[in-house]
């Protein structure tokens, strides 16, 4: 078995608190139920611990050691930065924010898709976290600045997040459930899954439309009736192959349900999020969970 000295060094980072991928992500600072504003995760130490040079766009470092620009690391920065312009009225972070938009519209396929993993698998680059926050980032964009061009492009990238993994696409619709895919070639990934919904909401608030409104409320129905699947009774799973979380998506996932019971009102997402939040509080729980999570992790 071969131990990826990399992925031990990139797991630790996130540990530590090193990571800029895995930055402390509480429930948003400045979002809005009803209108567009702020972002529902709080991004922004992204920027305030891990700022980029100037106005550049955020460089991914991958496991093989070769750099890229990765949609989801440009997404999440731009989200951010409009989060800190929200907060404190500076335009440098409007700025930042504006080249994470240009990114997304130069980049996007006629399709409607932003390549995501094509890197890591070039068989199945697309990706539904990558679409919702590209949505989400775009159709800020569109109430910032009345570009149409954003709304257009945020369409086209909601049309592409409800297209079937079997013609290409991120979802999978099944027995009147709609599951969104932050790998298409993986087992669903709850945070992904999440973050990818929240651009449905977004496109559905911005335009009224009714089949972004049935898809909105499928795939929250969806996420509701199985997160059971997610609990592992002394913690959450990352996703449905088993894989316990980190820590990092652990905290990550009881934020995102607290967003989600303020936006639908469903008691499910409370209580897991409750559940959850005591597991962690429990040193017994935290240190099994983590000891697994190594060992998952070595394994690999």
């Amino acid at each position: 078995m071969a131990i990826s000295l990399f992925k031990i060094k990139k797991w630790t980072n996130m540990i530590l608190g090193r990571s800029s991928y895995h930055v402390n992500q509480t429930e948003g600072k400045c979002y809005s139920v009803n209108q567009i504003k702020g972002y529902y995760n709080n991004l922004t130490e992204k920027i305030t611990r891990f700022q980029v040079p100037g106005n550049e766009i955020p460089i991914t470092h991958h496991d093989n050691g070769t750099v890229e620009y990765f949609s989801i690391a440009i997404f999440q920065y731009g989200l951010a930065a409009y989060d800190l312009w929200i907060l404190n009225n500076d335009k440098s972070n409007l700025e930042k924010f504006k080249n994470c938009v240009d990114w997304a519209m130069e980049n996007q396929e006629n399709s409607g898709a932003w390549k995501t993993f094509d890197k890591q698998n070039s068989k199945h680059p697309y990706s539904a976290m990558a679409q919702g926050e590209g949505i989400s980032l775009l159709v800020r964009a569109y109430v910032m600045y009345k570009n149409e061009s954003y709304l257009h492009a945020a369409e086209r990238a909601a049309d592409f997040l409800l297209k079937d993994r079997t013609e290409g696409g991120v979802c999978e619709h099944l027995n009147s459930q709609l599951f969104l895919y932050e790998f298409t070639y993986l087992p669903i990934v709850l945070n992904g899954w999440i973050f990818a919904a929240w651009g449905l909401f977004d496109i559905y608030k911005i335009t009224q439309k009714k089949i972004y409104e049935d898809s909105w409320i499928c795939t929250i129905n969806t996420i509701a009736s199985n997160l059971s699947l997610f609990d592992c009774k002394y913690w959450s799973k990352y996703n449905l192959a088993g894989n316990i979380s980190s820590p990092f998506y652990h905290k990550l996932h009881i934020a995102q349900l607290k967003v989600l019971y303020m936006i639908t009102g469903n008691r499910v997402f409370f209580e897991y999020a409750a559940r959850w939040e005591k597991q962690l509080s429990n040193k017994l729980y935290f240190g099994y969970a983590f000891l697994k999570k190594c060992i998952q992790k070595i394994m690999e």
